[in-house]
């Protein structure tokens, strides 16, 4: 069983376990053993001249349950974890069972996964089953925020099957967002633009940025003094930083203007979790491959 904190509450454990079991033993034996007391039904209370509340015992088959719950009940925490820190005469954990599953695994893959970490893209692109395998790897671990197909979800997560990539979408990039995953951050600036500077940036940055007339829109100066450093003079964007590209046709949470003025004026944050931990080189290698594809 896992270790507890302290020998204090594996002992509450034990005696919470020990007394709830006494106790139900208890009410079985008053119930079938012990004499009861003999009822005079004269006094007993009548309802509708013939209904009386009575004092039958229960079916024998609720004892004969009973006990064989009981009975069940102590033979497993003899032989399995449920008394505090005594690990059962099996010594079996979920712990102990899910090593013995990660060595049997391994005794298994492990060839596979070293000629998989050693082929190229594209020898694991060309072969369909090791992409079945890629996508249904996908679909466990990143389709419940990218969708099945990799196509995203509009306003929440981006597409991972277009050209965008707010991290760089080299094989290289790929891998480490994969890995180590990604925090990205767009702070609010509604307390520095107010309601007529964020008006004036979004109106910018849709319409503005990127063109010839960029120097005359009224959002150029605010746009220079407090976006540039992320996003670049012409709003190419900065993939260091994640900061995504404004002049193309690709939004992450919507391009319309009231989409581009909330994202200016309430900011944005979102977060890539780190997947090194649950996934081995071999499968990280086959979703790089998958989504390269």
């Amino acid at each position: 069983m896992a270790d507890m904190p302290s020998d204090f509450w594996s002992g509450w454990i034990i005696l919470l376990t020990v007394f709830s079991f006494f106790g139900l033993m208890w009410i079985v034996l008053s119930v079938y053993i012990l004499p009861q007391e003999k009822i005079n039904h004269s006094e007993e209370p009548v309802w509708d001249s013939s209904l009386r509340e009575g004092n039958n015992p229960p079916p024998l088959w609720w004892f004969w349950l009973i006990l064989s719950a009981m009975i069940f009940c102590a033979a497993y925490l003899m032989l399995y974890p449920g008394l505090g820190s005594f690990s059962g005469a099996f010594r079996w954990s979920s712990g102990g069972e899910l090593h013995m599953n990660r060595v049997l695994y391994d005794a298994k893959f492990s060839s596979i996964n070293e000629i998989i970490t050693s082929s190229s893209l594209e020898t694991l692109q060309n072969r369909p089953e090791v992409m079945r395998a890629a996508k249904k790897l996908f679909s466990e671990n990143c389709a419940g925020c990218h969708g099945y197909e990799a196509q995203g979800q509009a306003g929440l997560f981006p597409n991972l099957k277009d050209e965008e990539w707010q991290w760089g979408g080299s094989v290289e990039q790929i891998e480490q967002t994969i890995r180590h995953g990604r925090k990205a951050m767009m702070m609010s600036w509604q307390s520095t633009l107010n309601d007529d500077g964020v008006e004036k940036v979004s109106d910018y940055v849709l319409t503005g940025l990127g063109t010839d007339a960029a120097e005359d829109h009224a959002g150029h100066t605010l746009y220079n003094q407090l976006c540039i450093g992320c996003h670049g003079v012409e709003g190419q964007g900065n993939i260091m930083m994640g900061a995504p590209n404004l002049v193309n046709d690709i939004w992450l949470y919507g391009g319309s203007k009231e989409a581009v003025r909330e994202s200016i004026s309430q900011g944005r944050a979102g977060e890539m979790p780190a997947f090194n931990s649950r996934l081995d080189d071999a499968q990280i290698k086959m979703l790089v491959a998958w989504l390269k594809k």
